[in-house]
């Protein structure tokens, strides 16, 4: 068969500026890897001698806590009306509000007043991962803003975020104009940040989807895990190059500001640069903007290409309002489960606690951050090769080799800590994990998740992201906890969370076997007419 020629060199420019939201994405998440031990150091280790400010950093972290709660809580319960009747939506929205404010008051509002190890954990480990929680906010709002101001506009504004997070990271006591504590100040700037993931996180594989021909939409969304990626080497490199050579205490009150500081680098290139692409044509069709969605697909598809592809579009788009439930339950089910299995993997343990991971191996400071960069480049070279399989081997055969690897590799590492016998052999686990993350799991889910979702129900896309980012959240806060909890560690030796996220990859497999479809080669028009066949009506 003749293959299709497409314009490539001007479809990678654009695809390449919308990547950088994914660098962005990466670089923020993972800058705090290597100021772990310093935010430690710095935030909480005084409370323990100040009574008084330990008392205000409690009340402030439980009430911060309790808003975010309270905000998610929110947008959970808009999904819900999105999904359901009226009539439903509200029984469930009563159900997890009940359960919700329940574990709020059981879970902050206690009598700890005073810092103990446990609270301290529960603190740094709500520091280390509040960014999270701006990402939940920030994949919730992602699909109204894409479909009401556009996937570029969104995406400027998430730079903006990224400048502002970056800025206010790096100085939360000279910025503080709330007058809170600074460890509060620094949480919420990282909020502020993390709604700038949040955003970039789903408009970023969205435009690239839209604007790719299906011939090459896999590699290019993968591409945008590649960004990712990269952007957390990048900054590991860059926190290396901070901490290298200097003393420990200068780390620990200056060189963590410079690690947070230097986002504002990449943040500001991706704002420049968004002014130099285009919507994409599923969006200018959306606004009835045919003739400009015309000229954007003649660029990127070639003009024959875009004569046959606009109508297309104009088809899929006729109900642009459909309801998220209008291709059946399975489709939002299957969309939240690759979100919520991408990251009970375990993955983001590794990312943001890899440093601190090799702290309990036994390395330096200097030498843990070195170890993190060998896992951030296996991480990286095994991302290029999903890039070149995942439109030929497919996306289900990728994802369960994948979940197979991580499976041995956590249920090895985790016994390895059990016996006290870390060492290379550890380290090798790792690298194995993250290397059968990143061919599989890592960039696949995001290709599956820009491809599944007809166009008329894209929005719902949302959902499974927003999921995503409630299962990291869950995660990273919770592993401090698991992993420092006295008894846990005299009973396990700091094994016993590595083995849950293996048990969570057998399961993940298995999901992916039975329940994804196989989307290797066909069109997001195409993806609309195989879900049609399996939807079925809810009330």
């Amino acid at each position: 068969m003749k293959s299709t020629k497409f314009p490539v060199p001007y479809l990678f420019r654009i695809a390449l500026v919308a990547t950088l939201g994914g660098l962005l994405f990466g670089y923020d998440t993972a800058v705090i890897n290597g100021a772990v031990e310093s935010i430690r150091n710095f935030f909480i280790e005084p409370l323990f001698d100040n009574s008084e400010l330990a008392e205000k950093v409690i009340f402030q972290y439980k009430l911060l806590a309790t808003v975010c709660f309270v905000t998610i809580g929110i947008l959970v319960s808009g999904f819900l009306f999105k999904l359901f009747s009226f009539r439903k939506a509200t029984f469930y929205s009563s159900v997890l509000w009940i359960g919700g404010l329940l574990f709020v008051f059981f879970r902050f509002f206690g009598n700890e007043t005073e810092m103990s190890g446990n609270v301290a954990n529960s603190i740094n480990g709500f520091t280390i991962s509040g960014a999270l929680l701006g990402c939940i906010i920030g994949a919730s709002v992602a699909g109204y803003f894409g479909q009401n101001i556009g996937r570029r506009n969104s995406l400027l504004i998430a730079s903006l975020f990224f400048f502002i997070s970056a800025v206010g990271s790096a100085l939360p006591d000279r910025l503080n104009f709330l007058g809170a504590a600074t460890l509060s100040s620094f949480i919420i700037y990282r909020i502020i940040g993390g709604i700038g993931v949040g955003l970039a996180s789903m408009i970023s594989p969205m435009y690239i989807a839209e604007v790719a021909p299906a011939e090459k939409r896999g590699g290019l969304v993968s591409w945008n895990q590649f960004a990712i990626i990269l952007g957390m080497v990048v900054v590991y490199f860059v926190n290396y190059f901070i901490a290298k050579g200097k003393p420990p205490e200068w780390i620990h009150t200056v060189g963590w500001r410079w690690m947070f500081a230097s986002e504002l680098v990449p943040a500001t290139l991706f704002f420049i640069l968004l002014f130099f692409v285009p919507e994409t044509p599923r969006f200018y069709v959306l606004k009835g903007k045919e003739s400009v969605a015309f000229t954007t697909l003649e660029k990127t598809l070639g003009s024959a290409n875009a004569k046959k592809t606009l109508p297309q579009i104009r088809e899929s788009l006729k109900e642009k309002r459909l309801p998220w439930l209008s291709f059946g339950g399975k489709l939002i089910v299957v969309g939240i489960l690759l979100a919520v299995f991408q990251q009970f993997v375990g993955i983001n343990v590794v990312l943001y606690y890899a440093s601190e991971i090799f702290r309990n191996m036994g390395a330096t400071t200097e030498t843990s951050l070195l170890q993190t960069i060998f896992v951030g480049i296996v991480n990286l070279g095994f991302t290029v090769l999903a890039i070149y399989k995942v439109d030929k081997l497919g996306r289900k055969p990728l994802m369960i080799i994948g979940s197979l690897g991580m499976v041995i590799s956590m249920l090895s590492l985790g016994t390895l800590f059990f016996f006290n016998r870390p060492g290379i052999a550890a380290l090798a686990a790792m690298g194995i994990y993250t290397a059968a993350f990143a061919m599989s799991w890592g960039p696949v889910t995001w290709v599956l998740l820009s491809e599944i979702f007809p166009n008329s129900v894209r929005g719902a896309m949302s959902i499974a992201v927003a999921a995503m980012w409630i299962a990291n959240l869950t995660v990273s806060w919770s592993f401090p906890v698991l992993n420092d909890n006295i008894l846990l560690t005299r009973l396990f030796n700091h094994g016993f969370a590595y083995w849950i996220y293996g048990i969570i990859g057998i399961l993940s497999a298995l999901f992916v076997w039975k329940f994804v479809p196989e989307t290797k080669g066909k069109s997001l028009e195409e993806m609309e007419k195989i879900w049609k066949k399996k939807s079925y009506d809810y009330d």
